[in-house]
């Protein structure tokens, strides 16, 4: 208990995340909630506001909708540093002690070893990573908010088919971390590749901390590859950018939806330029949608963000799924706790989120969310530009839209 108070309060110091007045005292009639989240560790920014973006959906639904059914949401927020053990043990308490009716885990690593116990106690998971080997059988409890890395592969490399000029095969260098979140697009890029005349000319892996990425920006333009693939986050991100500027190396860089966060636009001023690009699942502020809306009705009255951000969209969006799964369970089963929770999410059929986030289905066998991507350019004044329609990679044919 001392250790969980101390990390509340080094939390609120550091990141300002945890306030006070943000939900209800506890109750008996509260739906518990309980977020394990990396908001000091390595690529920390991207933590910090999904929690943000989590805990101002929750403050809305307690604070403008009355909570779900009079029941309010209290959520309690801790941070793991991205550390899987330090996660294990967050996990833990929140399904024994803590009693909680839903969780959420940050990473891949802590989403795979979170599996097991969430299994044991009956507990659902919706993991903030969509990395696909949380969804190898068994699947019970454990969600991903949408589709997995599998589906960021197939579209990215469907995406550089067709628009790689010539007649030979595209030459494609992958550029990620050496750990589970990173290796999530080594197996499927080269399926993707191997069965659709795509050259992957090399691979190269890094850890997290690594302070410079020349040598292997180097490898990478020495074995001649025109499109780089990358499965890292922000930071790093723009490590790879500036090394390939130093070894004049000019070419097109794609990256799953963690690509960006509020810091890499204020530091890749001049370095983003017309050369990024991602997959990304999420609705848009061109979009226009009745979801874009209401994210910027949080915007307005919380002020926690300005702007359109992925990190904050993506806590917005599953405390969404979250809040639609506490209504289903209440409607259904006339009380919201574990058990009924999990058996409402198993509910959903292409349960529409007003085109924040592609139509989400969720079977007994099946908790993967949606199979929709669409690639967009990342501008350097913090926008985004759809570059085709929304589509299911390696089932539907892609529209380029520019």
């Amino acid at each position: 208990m001392r250790k969980i108070f101390m990390t509340a309060v080094f939390v609120i110091a550091i990141a300002g995340l945890i306030t006070t007045g943000v939900v209800s005292g506890v109750s008996a009639k509260d739906i518990k909630v309980g977020a394990v989240i990396n908001l000091t560790g390595p690529a920390s920014t991207w933590g910090q506001f999904h929690a943000k973006g989590l805990q101002d959906y929750f403050r809305y639904v307690n604070e403008v909708k009355g909570g779900v059914g009079g029941n309010k949401v209290n959520l309690t927020i801790v941070d793991h540093a991205y550390k899987v053990p330090e996660a294990i043990k967050f996990v833990k308490k929140f399904c024994t002690a803590d009693k909680m009716d839903i969780i959420a885990t940050w990473d891949a690593g802590s989403g795979i070893m979170a599996k097991p116990i969430i299994q044991k106690y009956k507990t659902p998971n919706i993991n903030f990573s969509t990395y696909q080997g949380i969804l190898k059988p068994p699947v019970d409890y454990a969600y991903l908010p949408y589709g997995a890395y599998t589906m960021d592969s197939y579209a990215v490399l469907e995406y550089i088919k067709n628009i790689h000029k010539g007649s030979a095969a595209p030459k494609v260098g992958l550029l990620t971390y050496n750990n589970a979140y990173g290796k999530s697009i080594h197996g499927a890029s080269k399926e993707y590749a191997a069965k659709n005349n795509i050259n992957i000319v090399s691979i190269e892996q890094f850890p997290p901390k690594t302070l410079d990425l020349n040598t292997e920006l180097l490898r990478l333009k020495q074995k001649g590859a025109e499109y780089i693939f990358m499965q890292c986050l922000p930071s790093a991100i723009l490590m790879a950018l500036t090394s390939a500027d130093r070894i004049k190396y000019d070419v097109p860089f794609f990256g799953t939806w963690t690509s960006t966060d509020p810091d890499f636009f204020k530091r890749g001023k001049g370095l983003i330029r017309d050369r990024m690009h991602m997959q990304f699942v999420g609705g848009l502020p061109v979009d226009g949608t009745p979801g874009i809306k209401m994210m910027k009705e949080l915007w307005k009255r919380y002020k926690t963000v300005s702007s359109f951000d992925a990190s904050y969209w993506e806590g917005v969006v599953i405390g969404m799924i979250m809040e639609r799964a506490f209504q289903r369970a209440n409607e259904k089963f006339g009380k919201i706790d574990s058990q009924t929770i999990n058996q409402a999410l198993q509910t959903f059929r292409n349960e529409d989120f007003g085109g924040l986030v592609p139509n989400i289905t969720y079977t007994n066998t099946d908790h993967s969310g949606s199979w929709k991507a669409r690639i967009v350019k990342i501008n350097e004044d913090g926008t985004y530009t759809p570059l085709t329609n929304f589509w299911g990679p390696g089932k539907e044919k892609v529209k380029i839209l520019k």
